[in-house]
């Protein structure tokens, strides 16, 4: 739905309580930092839950995928209750869930338990992303939302970056339990403060009744979506894949035919800027996620550096991403942000056409630049991206809006390592990386590097044409 002229005004009013915006700003980086350092310091610690619980890989594969698909299926039925109830309301709970799956799991005695618990970390890791960006939203004016958001981004990446080598350090001297405790300080902080310093509550559509029997549509439909792409390229994923896109349409008519949707359709279909820079933000992910993933594995395979020197030069991209996050938010209030993401996805096009280019013989240095240039594009196209989608919403549709994107984040990152996957599973078939197929390696690495070039050369279209924000 587009923005008339009374909303946009209405948004663009000055705000005169600067306390309230710092309170708002420090709790939604701390609570924007704690999800995604949650994820990556999990992951390096996956072999050392496995040594301990003695399971197999695909049990062990579910602690990772369990946060993820619980993120994603409550995302936007979260989004749209908080619209319904009041974002700060969910938002404190989500804290409060979150810490608390946090502390348990430190103490999970049964590999059930603790997959049992990353299901209610995901599902209350949803609750905070989308009730933090619209809180966010509501409390900063237009002129300096931008700024806001790329410092939120901003954590996003510290934590992503961080968390490999806090995760490693705290699994080698004081064992994998220890990184589920070191979020409850945090937690705890950020609970405080929220209660404290928060006392306005923001509701979008309050007494909306909830559409239950749509999310439950959506949720079978989105699992179906995302489990069956981690089984491709084996034949049952396709089958799942296919059960998950009817599950959606089912979901679309039904939306179409109530009043009150879990999902607003009209916002992808009246209102050309949040849909072209949600769309936008699809391809983004899906073309860049697993970008360090296989980087990583070139370093290592190829490059023969050991996982501590690897990470050392992956390193590189996030900090620059966090860096320069900020400012390109910032420059976003001043300047269109379809112009700033746009050159963002160009360079990210660029970077990826040089990892087209690899060989065992490339200079470490010129990885290292390669990388510093696709975290500067990075940069340049999520916090503007993100500003436009925020502020091109009713104040009504903040929740459903933040869990849209978020969503389109998952399901990128979900569709970047199928492709991967998929490639692999063409050039190298079961054979595991060795250096006998080093050439059949590098060749699958390149193919996707190009697929996602070329998924990014589509992305500057709808990044361009999704309108002008600001009239």
């Amino acid at each position: 739905m587009q923005k008339n002229k009374s909303d946009f005004n209405e948004s663009v009013e000055p705000s005169d309580n600067h306390a309230l915006e710092n309170s708002t700003l420090i709790v939604a980086t701390f609570s924007s930092f704690i999800g995604p350092f949650m994820i990556s310091a999990v992951n390096v610690a996956l072999p050392a839950i496995q040594a301990d619980f003695k399971i197999s890989a695909v049990v062990l594969s579910w602690i990772a995928t369990s946060y993820l698909l619980s993120t994603a299926v409550f995302l936007v039925p979260i989004g749209k209750i908080a619209d319904i109830y009041g974002h700060k309301k969910f938002f404190v709970l989500g804290l409060s869930l979150f810490v608390a799956a946090s502390f348990f799991s430190a103490f999970a005695p049964t590999i059930t338990i603790l997959i049992s618990l990353r299901v209610l970390q995901g599902f209350s890791a949803a609750m905070i992303t989308t009730t933090g960006m619209a809180i966010l939203t509501s409390v900063f004016p237009i002129q300096r939302r931008g700024r806001a958001i790329g410092i939120y981004v901003a954590a996003v990446y510290v934590g992503l970056s961080v968390g490999p080598t806090v995760g490693g350090a705290l699994t080698h001297h004081f064992g994998w339990r220890s990184i589920f405790l070191t979020v409850v300080p945090l937690g705890l902080l950020s609970i405080f403060i929220a209660v404290k310093h928060l006392k306005k509550e923001w509701k979008g559509m309050p007494g909306e009744k909830f559409d239950l029997t749509g999310s439950i549509i959506y949720g079978f439909s989105l699992v179906a979506l995302i489990y069956g792409a981690t089984l491709l390229p084996n034949s049952m994923a396709y089958f799942i894949v296919g059960f998950g896109i009817i599950g959606i349409i089912i979901f679309t008519a039904h939306e179409k035919s109530i009043q009150y949707p879990v999902f607003e359709l009209k916002l992808f279909k009246n209102n050309r800027i949040f849909a072209f820079s949600s769309l936008a933000a699809l391809i983004n992910y899906s073309a860049t996620f697993a970008v360090t993933f296989m980087m990583s594995l070139y370093l290592q395979y190829l490059k023969g550096f050991n996982p501590q020197e690897a990470g050392l030069i992956l390193v590189f991209q996030p900090i620059v991403q966090a860096a320069f996050s900020p400012i390109s938010g910032r420059l976003s209030d001043k300047i269109e942000p379809r112009m700033i993401a746009s050159i963002g996805m160009s360079l990210t096009v660029f970077g990826l056409l040089q990892l087209v280019f690899l060989s065992p013989k490339t200079p470490v240095i010129y990885i290292i630049g390669i990388l510093i240039l696709l975290g500067f594009g990075f940069a340049l196209f999520s916090s503007p991206n993100m500003n436009a989608i925020m502020s091109a919403v009713e104040k009504r549709y903040f929740g459903i809006a933040s869990g849209v994107v978020s969503t389109m984040r998952l399901l990128g990152q979900m569709l970047s390592m199928a492709t991967a996957t998929i490639s692999f599973a063409i050039f190298l078939g079961n054979a595991p990386i060795t250096q006998s197929n080093s050439t059949l390696f590098l060749h699958s690495l390149k193919i996707v590097f190009l697929i996602f070039a070329l998924l990014c050369m589509i992305g500057i279209f709808f990044s361009m044409a999704r309108g002008v924000l600001r009239k």
